[in-house]
């Protein structure tokens, strides 16, 4: 009997690795292909900073231990993480009101702040094995400017992009 009982615990505890992301870059919910390509090469800004025009212009954030990020509005998820990174930028407003695509480079929480209010994503989709996207996160905008805020992230610096879906 304890062997059994051993057997079922060693299965609990292993099966949330088994519900692992899907591996590939062919395995996002929506193709991001366009978005890969911007990418490849983003122009650098500091967490605070306005992003520039054209909103599909990828931009590689310089993120600063969360204690430290001054974010607009607390991250609605609790990092992992024990020293999480983090940062801010301001967009400009979208130039039609609609479903739009923040793409990141590498893992991290993406929060959408607009009219001084946490956004709630629309859509999700992630993978692993993609060189340059791990995942991608839907929001509904209005006409007017936003800030997108990252956060629980290891990483010091994380490339994002905002595309109209």
């Amino acid at each position: 009997m304890t062997r059994v009982f051993l057997i079922a615990v060693a299965l609990a505890v292993a099966a949330p690795a088994l519900a692992q992301e899907p591996v590939g870059c062919d395995k996002f919910k929506w193709p991001l292909d366009h978005e890969r390509a911007l990418l490849a090469s983003p122009s650098q800004l500091s967490s605070g900073a306005t992003m520039p025009q054209p909103l599909a212009a990828a931009v590689m954030l310089a993120l600063v231990p969360l204690a430290d990020a001054k974010l607009p509005v607390a991250p609605s998820r609790a990092p992992k993480s024990p020293d999480p990174y983090a940062g801010f930028i301001d967009a400009p407003a979208v130039a039609k009101p609609g479903t739009y695509r923040v793409t990141l480079s590498a893992p991290a929480w993406i929060d959408v702040i607009q009219g001084g209010h946490a956004l709630q994503s629309t859509a999700f989709s992630g993978a692993s094995g993609c060189a340059g996207v791990a995942k991608s996160v839907k929001f509904e905008l209005s006409a007017a400017p936003f800030i997108v805020e990252l956060s629980g992230t290891t990483a010091h610096a994380l490339s994002f992009v905002v595309t109209p879906d």
